[in-house]
Parts: C-alpha cells; sequence; structure tokens
C-alpha cells in the first residue's frame, strides 16, 4: 500500500502502533529551541551539544560553512551521517547521553532542512 492510498481507519491503525512523541521526549526538543532562540550566555558552562565553542570562529558558525559548501541534497546527507555517527558510538565512547543528544541535534537541524524544503 503506498502514503497515496491510505484510508482513515490504516491511519487509526498507524497512529495506535506508533503513538506521537511522548510529553518528556516533546520537552527535549522545546529545550532545544529554546536554546536557539536565547543566545548563549557567556557566565554559563559551554553547551557541548548545542553551540560548542570549538566550532565556531568570528561569526561563522561550522556547520553554516559546511552548508554553505554543499547543495541541499548533499547537506542533508551530512546531517543524516552524523546522526548516525553519534548513535553508532554513543555506547563507546563514554559519554553516551551528550553523544546521543549530538545525535538529536543532528536531527533536529535534518527535520528543519526537510520542513524548509516542502514551503519551497
Amino acid at each position: 500500500m503506498s502514503i497515496n492510498n491510505a484510508t482513515a481507519s490504516d491511519w487509526d491503525r498507524l497512529r495506535k502502533q506508533i503513538p506521537a512523541i511522548d510529553e518528556s521526549l516533546m520537552q527535549v526538543y522545546l529545550d532545544m529551541a529554546d536554546a536557539e532562540i536565547n543566545p548563549f550566555d557567556d557566565d554559563a558552562e559551554e553547551d557541548v551539544v548545542n553551540k560548542p565553542s570549538h566550532y565556531n570562529t568570528g561569526s561563522i558558525e561550522c556547520i553554516e560553512g559546511i552548508q554553505a559548501s554543499m547543495s541541499a541534497e548533499a547537506f542533508n546527507g551530512y546531517l543524516k551521517g552524523n546522526c548516525m555517527k553519534y548513535l553508532w558510538r554513543y555506547d563507546y565512547k563514554g559519554k553516551p547521553v551528550e553523544d546521543l543528544q549530538k545525535a538529536q541535534w543532528y536531527l533536529a537541524e535534518l527535520i528543519k532542512e526537510l520542513i524548509f524544503e516542502e514551503e519551497d
């Protein structure tokens, strides 16, 4: 069956099998969005997931330079690859939560890119 041929009952069955994002995960996404809206507090401890200082030179962040150097398709692949990298290694580097948060950051960026592409 194709997504284009799905009926209301198909969608209801799917909703029961795969529930929406639970509130605890939603809070993680809200916190990530809040971190993007509010400027980084210089007095606070460095945010190694959302705004690592070693990825910022002057007024350009590394991720922005990478995006500018690639096509949209290539950049989406880069985001997906980094997501996979952090998921792959989270259990081996000694900072599993940090690596999972980084994977989540790249996934959120990929989602934003796909939403932006749909709007164009």
